[in-house]
């Protein structure tokens, strides 16, 4: 156009910018900008001077820019101050959002639904929940409250910012709105299913077709969340069948929901199909089928997802989901390797990478090359210091995680809600309990960061860990919210190892009321009865398990040599190496009986005569774990099993008597943590 001697106007200039209002072509568009101010057209009209707010936001993150750009405007709309607004808010600029927005109504401008809007969900993202109630007042003042968009914001920021995720006051919000639409369905159904209401936003979502309201992809999203959480895979798969009627299955937030649930299910086929349709497939999606495959211990299966069947190509988000699979299932050997692939593919620097690394180190019990990893990074953000704090408590450090916690916050790095549940949780692995206390009543004060539900939980943990059960329940009784079945199931695995039973049932009954289909909590009752002798209860509790179809989750073990994960099942015979397996655990059982080891039969759950309960203990799936790994390995290797339940307390005490009669050293990964064993003791001191 220029070139046949067109000149462009102000409107021209407006679509030229816009299209330079990317990371590809911002450039490009400096330099229509440099043509644009020497040409006079800066101050032509409002459009130009929105399309370059959005080109320096949209383009280079440039907030600065922008915001110049905005303060040299002569003449700025409603459309204009909402703009920079937004801009500001999605930036994370959301205190030069509010800055902006009270200069706003200082002005001759009135904020509208759209720029209340953009700052609610601003205060949604940020968490910033005091400052959301002040908006809601202002909207209410404003005769905006009636307003489907600005009530669908409402809805989903007192969902997401409640300090305990009560979505009450979402729920009036939602019967305040006089009309109701997919979004604001779509936000009361995730607010029930973000409060882990699962049973009420399956409910929701059939008052919703109910009221003839079509659900759109993100509706079916949080549904099936609910469908896996709860879990009530017969609905999920009806709600499948919809969503390929409705030609929403390979939509990606609905296909993650859907390669999520069926993860959860055992339905590692179907997860394997949900996710092979996606149109996109993204981190959440490649892990969740890798992690579907890794729960399976299905490892051939898990790292068949390599880079060349992936279609986001070798990224860093690939080599996170490979990690992430290596890391579920403990594969150190292909851990390593897709290290190796990382150095070589020049990420080696990536902070996502490196974070995903430390995560895999440490879920592989090498803690060793975790922190190796975390002293090469040259830049490390809030995430990477959370995951060597989390990684060291998990292991039992708990004097180093607190240090390097004390050295995060000395170089000014902030730490969120995730840092201090590692924080709570190092106390908690090694009952430190006043210096849990301080962390737990300072990080508001310190941070601004509320307790939540899992904070909480963790001091739940610590006090009932230390045997301080009195004191536990009244922590719980004195929250100043409803504890959830986290905490209360928390707390019943706490009255499982002091054997107080009447604080147990009361427990189980609190859990049962919120959750009524979970099997962990009839199992855990079950063997608090169990290891007071009470069969009859036994019977009773595995009866009505079997009424209302409950699975207990079965207990296994696994172990990795040479690249291949052999999986085992108490009393499990079916291993092509079976008689070696028995002949060494017969053989350890003199070695370890002749150094004083005495089988703990209260972990036999069954009522059988003693000599069958000593039978019973040696059949466990980790002493068979660990036999394999003696015939297989050679003697300076340390032995790594992992299991998907806790570690019985009689394999606990077994653990170190074989690595004393051994010689050998032995990591073992439960579901709650890891226990170090050397010569005889344990880094967990004899306390998880």
């Amino acid at each position: 156009m220029l070139q046949f001697g067109i000149f462009p106007n102000e409107y021209c200039f407006t679509a030229s910018i816009r299209s330079s209002s990317n990371v590809q072509y911002f450039s490009i568009g400096l330099v229509i900008f440099g043509f644009l101010f020497k040409t006079g057209y800066f101050h032509s009209h409002v459009c130009v001077g929105c399309a370059l707010i959005d080109m320096f936001a949209k383009g280079s993150g440039d907030i600065h820019s922008a915001r110049m750009v905005f303060d040299k405007m002569r003449d700025k709309n409603l459309v204009t101050w909402t703009l920079m607004i937004t801009r500001y808010a999605q930036c994370g600029f959301l205190s030069n959002a509010i800055d902006l927005f009270c200069s706003l109504l200082v002005s001759e401008h009135t904020p509208d639904r759209f720029t209340l809007t953009s700052l609610l969900s601003a205060t949604v993202e940020m968490g910033f929940f005091s400052l959301g109630k002040q908006l809601h007042s202002w909207v209410i003042r404003s005769g905006l409250a009636s307003d489907v968009c600005v009530g669908c914001t409402l809805v989903d920021m007192y969902a997401k910012c409640a300090t305990d995720g009560s979505v009450e006051n979402s729920r009036k919000v939602f019967n305040s709105m006089p009309l109701h639409n997919v979004m604001s369905w779509t936000a009361l159904i995730s607010g029930y299913v973000q409060d882990r209401k699962e049973q009420e936003a399956m409910e929701q979502f059939c008052n919703m077709l109910h009221g003839h309201v079509a659900p759109n992809c993100f509706t079916f999203s949080s549904v099936l969340k609910a469908c896996a959480n709860l879990p009530d895979f017969s609905f999920g798969k009806q709600l499948h069948g919809q969503t390929i009627k409705l030609g929403l299955s390979a939509i990606n937030c609905v296909g993650n929901s859907l390669v999520n649930m069926y993860a959860r299910s055992g339905s590692t086929d179907c997860a394997q199909k949900a996710f092979n349709i996606l149109f996109e497939k993204n981190l959440f999606s490649c892990s969740t089928a890798i992690d579907a495959h890794a729960k399976a211990l299905d490892s051939d299966q898990s790292f068949n997802h390599d880079i060349e069947n992936l279609v986001v190509g070798a990224g860093s988000f690939t080599y996170a989901c490979l990690l992430s699979g290596a890391a579920c299932l403990g594969t150190i050997g292909r851990g390593e390797q897709i290290h190796a692939l990382i150095v070589k593919s020049g990420f080696g620097t990536d902070l996502c990478i490196n974070n995903a690394l430390i995560s895999m180190y440490s879920k592989c019990g090498i803690k060793e090359a975790a922190l190796q990893v975390f002293n090469d990074m040259g830049h490390r953000n809030v995430i990477t210091w959370t995951s060597i704090i989390s990684a060291l408590a998990k292991h039992g450090f708990a004097s180093k995680a607190l240090e390097l916690f004390y050295e995060m916050l000395e170089i000014g790095i902030k730490p969120n809600e995730v840092t201090y549940i590692a924080v709570l949780s190092a106390c908690s692995h090694v009952g430190l309990i006043d210096e849990a206390w301080k962390h737990f009543n300072s990080m508001h004060y310190n941070y601004g960061i509320s307790p939540r539900m899992e904070h909480y939980a963790c001091m739940v943990d610590l006090l009932g860990r230390s045997g301080l059960l009195v004191e536990a329940i009244e922590f719980i009784t004195s929250m100043p919210f409803d504890a959830n079945a986290l905490v209360w199931r928390t707390f019943l695995g706490s009255c499982r190892v002091h054997r107080n039973t009447k604080l147990g049932e009361h427990a189980a009954k609190m859990i049962l009321e919120r959750e009524p289909h979970d099997p962990a909590t009839y199992i855990l009752l079950s063997n608090l009865y169990a290891s007071e002798g009470r069969w009859d209860d036994v019977a009773a509790i595995r009866k009505c398990m079997k009424q209302k179809k409950l699975i207990k989750e079965t207990g296994y073990s696994w172990i990795e040599i040479d690249n291949q994960i052999h999986k085992f099942h108490v009393g499990d015979t079916s291993h092509s190496q079976a008689k070696m397996i028995y002949d060494k655990l017969d053989e350890l059982a003199l070695k370890i009986k002749n150094s004083g080891y005495i089988p703990n039969t209260d972990f036999v759950l069954h009522d059988v005569e003693d000599e069958q309960k000593d039978h019973y203990l040696f059949q466990h799936s980790e002493k068979i774990a660990v036999a394999f790994a003696l015939i297989s390995t050679p003697k300076p290797k340390p032995i790594r099993i992992f299991k998907n339940l806790r570690v019985c307390g009689d394999c606990h005490t077994a653990m170190k008597y074989i690595s004393i009669v051994t010689g050998r050293e032995i990591v073992v990964r439960d579901a709650y943590r890891f226990h170090h064993v050397k010569n005889g003791k344990c880094s967990c001191n004899d306390y998880w």
